[in-house]
């Protein structure tokens, strides 16, 4: 047996199948390829920093910062930021330093550090600008989200991504080889296999935890082995997605999501609407962004979509989950197909601008209103032409602030309802020219 496995039988694989030397290290080629910056800088120079490892759970934070620790043969503490407080992380810091003085150095580890407050954030800056530690913080959230400007700005950040198949592959051939077992054993086919690595969502813990079920089983009844695809997912829990309705990974999926509507992808925008309601996100949450993305992105190329987008928003109020994805799927999938235009928004954006530089222009004295005796002595109302009284209900006048009459913010798109919109303009203007 490859000296990497532990000999405890006690641990959890997870635990007892870490790698405790760098060549068994698997996954984060990116980042621990010879050529990476990373490396050269950690384990061929031997300089350290300060580091922030950003990435899904289950992908080798925790790990690669023990190794980093036994490569510059630092002491190592680790830390969940859940437990520990403001004067914890002092005290850490203060030992650290006494320990600096005698020759000692020190990394801290942080899982979790996103968890860490502002106040408790702050406390870590000044041993780091000192380098009474190093410190390594672990997350699974964007750091640019949830770590203070001041001490990202004192760490570099190093993204982990989820382990490929390949990776999990390996890592289930180890934990198996640990037990002196090969993959025919527990799976009946390539099918049945790849269906249990794919199951771990690129998550190498889960991956060993459903993995150390199996091995369970197993040892109470190996003649029910091996399973097929069907029979493997019956003899474990139904896989939960990894997904933080305040986290990364909800903005990347919402963000998946209304991008691929707006891109016309109605199979991306299905597969995303199903991946978060899976994971359990808010229907309403969906609904209204829909609502949003119906006038922002489709607008009067189709005025229908914010009809159906709010009706969507009723219906999932009305019905209620799980059937009321059904009507998500309709308005996802109208939504998609529909031709799109952001002129709209972007007029709306235009207009909005245009009120910031030039602030509260005079309104023409022909627009002002003139219900009292004071408003009329002004002029106020005179010079307005009331359009009903022409033949095509629209007449040429000046509506516009004299500063800004001229500017134009709405420009319809030749496509979709946009562009019957657009040859109504041109119709008006050509019946008015004839008129006048």
């Amino acid at each position: 047996m490859d000296l990497f496995y532990s000999q405890q039988k006690d641990l959890p694989l997870a635990e007892s199948l870490r790698p405790t030397l760098f060549k068994d290290f698997v996954g984060q080629e990116h980042i621990m390829s010879k050529d990476s910056s990373f490396y050269q800088l950690v384990f061929e120079q031997k300089k350290l920093n300060n580091y922030i490892f950003w990435g899904p759970p289950g992908t080798g934070k925790t790990t690669l910062a023990r190794l980093i620790s036994k490569v510059f043969n630092f002491e190592f503490i680790e830390v969940n930021a859940i437990s520990t407080g403001a004067k914890a992380l002092r005290e850490l810091g203060a030992a650290a330093h006494e320990k600096k003085l005698m020759g000692q150095k020190t990394i801290i580890f942080i899982d979790e550090i996103h968890r860490l407050n502002k106040s408790q954030q702050d406390v870590l800056l000044p041993f780091t600008e000192r380098s009474d530690f190093y410190l390594i913080g672990a997350t699974t959230e964007n750091p640019g989200y949830e770590i203070n400007a001041a001490l990202l700005s004192r760490c570099r950040v190093v993204e982990f991504k989820s382990f490929t198949e390949k990776n999990l592959e390996s890592l289930l051939e180890r934990a198996l080889s640990s037990k002196e077992l090969s993959f025919t054993e527990l799976f009946t086919d390539e099918a049945a296999k790849n269906a249990f690595i794919t199951s771990s969502l690129g998550d190498g813990r889960k991956l060993l935890s459903q993995t150390e079920m199996l091995l369970e089983l197993y040892a109470k009844d190996a003649r029910l082995f091996p399973l097929d695809k069907m029979t493997l997912f019956e003899k474990l829990d139904s896989t939960q997605l990894y997904y933080d309705k305040t986290g990364e990974e909800h903005y990347n999926c919402i963000s998946a999501f209304i991008k691929s509507i707006r891109g016309s992808d109605a199979d991306a925008g299905l597969y995303y609407m199903a991946r978060m309601l899976k994971a359990g996100e808010d229907p309403f949450f969906i609904a209204r962004r829909l609502v949003i993305l119906a006038s922002e992105d489709i607008g009067n190329a189709d005025p229908r979509a914010l009809t159906l987008a709010t009706s969507g928003l009723q219906a999932v109020e009305l019905v209620g989950m799980p059937e009321a994805g059904i009507n998500l799927a309709q308005v996802v999938t109208y939504l998609a197909s529909a031709p799109k235009s952001n002129r709209s928004y972007k007029a709306y954006k235009k207009a909005l601008s245009v009120v910031d530089e030039t602030g509260q222009l005079p309104i023409p004295k022909s627009l002002r209103s003139s219900k009292n005796k004071v408003a009329k002595q002004l002029g106020y109302g005179e010079g307005y032409k009331y359009s009903h009284e022409f033949s095509k209900g629209w007449t040429e006048q000046q509506f516009l602030p004299d500063k800004i009459k001229d500017i134009k913010l709405y420009e319809p798109v030749e496509r979709g309802f946009e562009k019957n919109i657009l040859e109504y303009q041109k119709w008006l203007k050509k019946s008015s020219q004839a008129e006048n």
